[in-house]
């Protein structure tokens, strides 16, 4: 069937490897070559340029690339509804989720749902919240897990959770021993945050404008836990989700400070296509999130 040889062949593409598109496709190398080759003969044409490292598109490849993409996508969509018309909870998901999402609140939510549907296999992509909702509306990603929500067109965004800021310090820092601290606090402290173009940043840095508390600037990074090492090196002080510091805190690396007053927390979202059909595995695993 040509949908396999197409698929063989954006493999070779992808990985630039005959070896590694033959290994994701579970066939051989000379399969992988054989299967190119009816290609080229079937159309006439020469697809690849065969060098010793690399794979090089000529232009017939370029343009018989870009076909085979198109036919893949709808094959997949195609699937999809069939399994949606047998109402068959199975097969592969692709989940984008932001960092901190991915690492301390999706395992427990893959956990119980690959406990109750042991058919579906989820595949964890992990990006910033532009790049999740870039790979959702590509059809990269099935479903994306960001901070707050997505304004994209494209796109419908529901909130499912949501989780609690928190103030971490290293164990020396003079806020360690206090319990609870008020925002006001902060002012003139030494601080890492998340990234300028977050949504939790953006959020983080409206609620200390409205404490009056002007803080140092000690670093800006995308990942919770680069932000960590650097409140234990520099003995700084940064505000994360408190899931993502429960380890340190229960065995006394870092520090815990709750802020005063009400409880500071984000909402998690999801977001999914507004055109594409949404296959049973992946509607099974909306409705854990909602629920």
């Amino acid at each position: 069937m040509y949908i396999d040889s197409f698929k063989v062949f954006c493999d070779l593409v992808e990985t630039s490897s005959f070896s590694k598109s033959a290994e994701k496709n579970k066939i051989t190398q000379s399969a992988v070559s054989q299967q190119v080759r009816n290609l080229e003969i079937r159309f006439g044409v020469t697809l690849v340029e065969r060098g010793r490292r690399q794979v090089t598109l000529t232009p017939e490849g370029n343009a018989f690339l870009e076909a085979c993409t198109k036919i893949l996508d709808i094959w997949d969509s195609f699937e999809n509804r069939l399994g949606e018309l047998k109402n068959e909870v199975a097969g592969e998901i692709k989940v984008a989720a932001t960092f901190t999402i991915g690492l301390y609140e999706l395992p427990a939510l893959v956990q119980a749902f690959a406990a109750k549907h042991p058919d579906v296999t989820v595949k964890v992509i992990y990006g910033t919240s532009e790049a999740v909702c870039t790979l959702v509306e590509s059809g990269d990603a099935d479903a994306g897990l960001i901070p707050f929500s997505s304004k994209a067109r494209d796109l419908i965004s529901e909130t499912f959770s949501e989780d609690e800021l928190v103030i971490v310090t290293a164990p020396q820092h003079p806020l360690a021993n206090r319990g609870t601290a008020a925002l006001s606090a902060l002012d003139g402290q030494k601080m890492v945050t998340f990234a300028s173009d977050s949504s939790t940043r953006k959020f983080i840095d409206k609620q200390l404008r409205d404490a009056g508390a002007k803080t140092v600037n000690c670093g800006a990074y995308d990942s919770v836990e680069t932000i960590k090492r650097i409140v234990q090196v520099e003995n700084c002080i940064s505000i994360v989700p408190a899931k993502s510091i429960a380890k340190e805190v229960a065995t006394g690396t870092l520090a815990q400070v709750t802020i005063q007053g009400d409880a500071l927390k984000r909402p998690l979202g999801y977001v999914v296509s507004r055109t594409r059909t949404r296959a049973p595995g992946l509607k099974e695993f909306l409705e854990q999130l909602k629920g």
